[in-house]
């Protein structure tokens, strides 16, 4: 295991290509012995050639973004190999607006080993950890006071050397740690995997464009509001009733309308 602290981490406040993460949101997952073709395999990812450099990546994802004027939850992802401890990772990279990996994605990809998962939604901000471990989803965290998983506390030890307080008590009196550069150093401790702003900018790319996942199928709707005199308003619709609704209010939208005059007859 490496020494990496947070310290050693201090570059991506200046980094060009990690600024754009932070406000376009992103993904950043190392996979242990998986082959960055086989990762965009298991995402389903259409293969889009390589390229070379972190900015062509980054113009590839912006085609992708042009022209549209809605939500847009596809994005190019770009992998490579890296050395870590023992063997090769493969580090992914996705500038995806926060949709990141899906838990399939990462309970596959760490079936037979490891993937370790860190990511922003782009300047709301929700910033994420994820330790998969053989499937298992082993720790996983917001914020660090505030872990989960299978074995929530089984990185307390390491995340108090990288920088981060693992209490409320701890943050209050501690020094100011950035959280983020704690995060890559968290990451490279379970991988091996040193992140520089070089290794990721002079990268050879290979890239698969991943689709927007389909929507899930919804049975119903709960309408749960509490007012500020403390009353709560609690209803359960089914889909039928949902559908019915509409159908009613489309019924009455395309009525024809009747003005009546003086002498009409009332109705």
């Amino acid at each position: 295991m490496t020494s990496a602290t947070a310290h050693d981490y201090a570059w991506i406040r200046s980094s060009s290509w990690f600024g754009y993460a932070l406000d376009t949101g992103y993904t950043l997952t190392l996979v242990r012995g998986v082959t960055p073709a086989d990762v965009h395999r298991v995402m389903a990812a259409e293969p889009q050639g390589t390229c070379t450099g972190v900015d062509a990546f980054i113009e590839r994802q912006d085609e992708l973004l042009d022209g549209t004027d809605y939500w847009e939850e596809s994005f190019i992802s770009g992998a490579f190999t890296v050395p870590g401890v023992d063997e090769d990772w493969t580090l992914v990279l996705h500038f995806d607006s926060g949709v990141g990996m899906q838990p399939r994605f990462l309970e596959a990809l760490s079936a037979g080993g490891r993937a370790v998962t860190h990511s922003s939604n782009g300047g709301k901000p929700i910033h994420l950890f994820h330790w998969y471990e053989g499937g298992e989803l082993r720790t996983t965290f917001e914020s660090a006071t505030a872990r989960d998983g299978s074995t929530p506390d089984a990185l307390n030890t390491v995340m108090r050397e990288v920088g981060f307080a693992l209490c409320e008590e701890e943050a209050a009196s501690g020094t100011h740690v950035d959280t983020k550069a704690a995060v890559f150093a968290l990451a490279e401790r379970l991988t091996g995997v040193r992140v520089t702003e070089e290794l990721v900018r002079d990268a050879e790319f290979q890239l698969g464009h991943v689709p927007e996942e389909p929507a899930e199928e919804w049975t119903g709707i709960v309408i749960d509001i509490t007012d500020a005199n403390g009353e709560r308003l609690y209803k359960e619709f089914t889909r039928e009733e949902v559908d019915a609704a509409v159908e009613r209010a489309r019924a009455e939208a395309n009525a024809p309308i009747v003005i009546l005059g003086p002498s009409s007859p009332a109705p």
